[in-house]
């Protein structure tokens, strides 16, 4: 059998600049490889490997295109309205034991931002 190893997120862009302010700058992802044509953010802790299948993203909620866990839901929150990212829902505590808010990237995606209770 196959063990999987890592999954990957891509997101098409053109706008570094964007991704590092967004995935670098506010939530503190680490420049793991640059090639000029791509730019690869993730942290030297060894993480989980997921793949989630939604009909909705919880609570009537869209599906969010990505979740990233973060250790201060609160605090992510703040960088983020101060950085002028446009949150879309929450921040709220869900009934399966989730802090969590919505906010757009700058390449349009929904990111549901969550920590654990």
């Amino acid at each position: 059998m196959v063990k999987v190893l890592r999954i990957v997120a891509n997101i098409e862009t053109r706008d570094f600049a964007a991704a590092k302010r967004f995935y670098q700058d506010v939530l503190g992802l680490d420049l793991l490889m640059d090639m000029g044509w791509i730019a690869t953010y993730g942290s030297g802790q060894e993480m989980q490997v997921q793949i989630s299948f939604m009909a909705e993203g919880g609570s009537g909620t869209p599906v969010p295109d990505l979740s990233i866990e973060v250790d201060d839901v609160d605090a992510t929150f703040e960088a983020m309205k101060d950085a002028g990212f446009a949150i879309e829902y929450g921040p709220a505590d869900e009934p399966w034991r989730v802090r969590r808010f919505y906010v757009r990237d700058p390449f349009g995606r929904l990111v549901n931002i969550l920590s654990h209770r």
